[in-house]
């Protein structure tokens, strides 16, 4: 059995940027609308069920953005062992990392709107339990545009009176390709919102965020000293971390600081 822990034991090792921590990690392929494959991963908690799932939208491809982007990559490695979440990544359309390549090309982020759908479809036939979508960059754009409309799975759940997607967490949105239409449609939803700006991004900080996001009640903006638009550094990863059990499982947070553990014991 392992278990995690902050007090200093025999066994116990500290979480570091290389951790990788127990779960079941599964190979998957994305089927969308319009007919392509794109390759993805689902990690799951090693001996217990998920309590929540964790839908993750990378950054612009253009860019470097990929699966395997740093904060991405440790939510994969960390959170089905500390928070009992089931994380499910992938790349979108025509993008590449070393988990392979997906099919089509880059489509701007409108036609990524069958890659969001494929990912909550999939995450809804496999039964993963309250989905949240997680967005970094151009990611929360998409999580934005498409988050509440993806395809027949969305609204068979609706239907059925289950969200398709509960909520979405926001990491360093820039809000370029997204409109007050996109905001309206969060706003109606009533679905929480909770963005993380760092104090020194390169294209909306704390302020700028906060009258943007006015226009949906269920928005918390949450503006974090010292960061930037990547979360570079193993004290960001952290509180990005702990954000996303603090939404998702806040059982798994520890007291006294009500964050998530730092050691993991294993025995």
């Amino acid at each position: 059995m392992v278990r995690a822990r902050t007090e200093e034991r025999e066994h116990v090792t500290e979480i570091k940027a290389a951790t990788v921590l127990p779960a079941k990690r599964t190979p998957i392929t994305l089927h969308t609308g319009d007919g392509l494959r794109l390759v993805g991963e689902l990690a799951l908690p090693a001996d217990a069920d998920p309590v929540a799932t964790l839908i993750c939208l990378h950054p612009l491809p253009t860019h470097g953005g990929m699966m395997d982007s740093h904060l991405i990559r440790k939510a994969s490695y960390r959170l089905p062992a500390l928070a009992r979440l089931a994380v499910l990544r992938f790349n979108t359309r025509g993008t590449s990392s070393q988990q392979g390549t997906s099919e089509g090309r880059f489509g701007g982020g409108e036609e990524e709107r069958h890659d969001v759908a494929a990912a909550v479809r999939y995450a809804a036939e496999a039964g993963l339990p309250r989905r949240w979508l997680l967005g970094w960059s151009f990611g929360t754009e998409l999580a934005l545009k498409w988050g509440l409309g993806a395809g027949k799975a969305a609204e068979a759940a609706e239907a059925a009176g289950e969200a398709a997607v509960q909520g979405a967490i926001l990491l360093s949105p820039p809000l370029r390709r997204v409109g007050d239409a996109d905001l309206d449609r969060w706003a109606a939803s009533g679905r929480p919102l909770i963005v993380l700006v760092p104090e020194l991004d390169d294209y909306l900080r704390p302020d700028q965020a906060r009258r943007r996001f006015a226009r949906v009640p269920s928005a918390q903006v949450i503006g974090v000293d010292g960061a930037r638009h990547l979360w570079v550094g193993e004290r960001y990863v952290r509180i990005v971390l702990d954000q996303i059990a603090r939404a998702l499982n806040p059982a798994a947070l520890v007291p006294p600081t009500m964050t998530l553990p730092t050691n993991w014991e294993e025995s």
